[in-house]
């Protein structure tokens, strides 16, 4: 009787309950694509790990956006447009992110470059063995 059960609630817990596409390509493509988009309410989910409404929504237009013929990139242009850079797990390469994937690298160089002059001004500097020689002497 338990196992009826639990067989019974399988697609009760599931958070896509919407009927699978006939075509794998497109299931795949769906599959793909929900899990690339974060979840506005969530923000540490994907729309595919959500059962918030607002996920079951997207979930919904990135299906009809397949079933109408949009490619990828067009279904992520209208998330954009409509909730921004932040709703892509994998913002755009952009002038803004790109100074973002820089800036850290530069840092580095910069702090190195600091570093190897603070090193090498002191390797310059004389030895003081005056306080070396006193305390000997005692």
């Amino acid at each position: 009787m338990l196992a009826v059960a639990m067989l019974a609630s399988a697609p009760v817990a599931a958070i896509d309950s919407s009927q699978a596409f006939d075509d794998p390509v497109l299931q795949a493509r769906y599959e793909k694509l929900i899990s690339e988009v974060r979840c506005l309410k969530c923000q540490n989910q994907s729309i595919k790990d959500s059962n918030v409404f607002l996920a079951a929504d997207l979930r919904r237009e990135i299906r009809r956006l397949i079933s109408e013929g949009k490619t990828d990139t067009e279904i992520a242009d209208f998330l954009v447009t409509r909730y921004g850079e932040f709703a892509l797990y994998r913002p755009r390469t952009t002038g803004k992110t790109l100074i973002l994937w820089i800036a850290p690298f530069l840092l580095v160089l910069f702090g190195g470059f600091a570093m190897f002059r603070v090193i090498r001004h002191r390797m310059t500097l004389p030895l003081d063995d005056s306080g070396v020689a006193e305390g000997s002497s005692e």
